[in-house]
């Protein structure tokens, strides 16, 4: 992989890794309601169940979702419902760190299954794929070099709209404030919903 490529990677990772969408929405409102070290689990959850799907990408089920429609509209619905039912949950917690079925608590495993269904995760898979590593001589040294690239950023993007998150915890735990705040993250995730219907 030549100089050239590798700049056009770093922008291309950049760009979606860093604009909003469910998994750097998810990261703000966990630490926002939870504090970093709930949301934690979520950071890490993201880059690993991201490398996964590159993996897969890289390996021809990416070739098979596009080639079968009927499969990626499974996986487009899935990842609507379940970002919806996100929004739904986020939207009615008020209290800080709240416990109850109306609180928003994503695991490791849930993290990383989101992946799955998370349609902007899967245009950046198949992006990388073609235009990074398939058909290349050197397909697998340049996955080598795509796979770190790709799973540094989703760490550092997370961790980063999560520190925000945390940042903003005192603040929003005046008033109303943090129903507010969660009623806006649920929007945006109803938002991204919206425009995954679309792609």
């Amino acid at each position: 992989m030549n100089w050239q490529e590798f700049t056009a990677l770093l922008v291309l990772a950049t760009a979606m890794s860093f604009s909003p969408g469910p998994n750097t929405t998810l990261s703000t409102a966990l630490a926002a309601n939870g504090g970093l070290p709930r949301a934690m689990r979520f950071v890490v959850a993201v880059p690993v169940g991201w490398t996964l799907l590159l993996v897969l990408c890289a390996a021809g089920i990416g070739a098979l979702v596009v080639a079968v429609p009927s499969l990626r509209l499974g996986i487009k619905a899935l990842g609507v419902g379940y970002l919806l039912w996100l929004a739904y949950k986020l939207s009615g917690s008020g209290t800080l760190g709240r416990a109850d079925g109306a609180s928003l608590d994503i695991g490791f495993g849930q993290g990383v299954m989101l992946q799955f269904v998370n349609i902007k995760a899967w245009l950046l898979a198949l992006t990388l794929v073609a235009g990074w590593i398939a058909g290349q001589p050197d397909a697998l040294g340049r996955f080598a070099i795509v796979a770190p690239v790709m799973l540094a950023y989703a760490f550092v993007s997370n961790f980063t709209y999560a520190l925000a998150g945390a940042l903003l915890r005192e603040w929003l735990s005046k008033g109303k404030r943090l129903l507010w705040f969660n009623r806006a993250m649920g929007l945006v995730l109803v938002l991204t919903a919206w425009w995954m219907l679309g792609v």
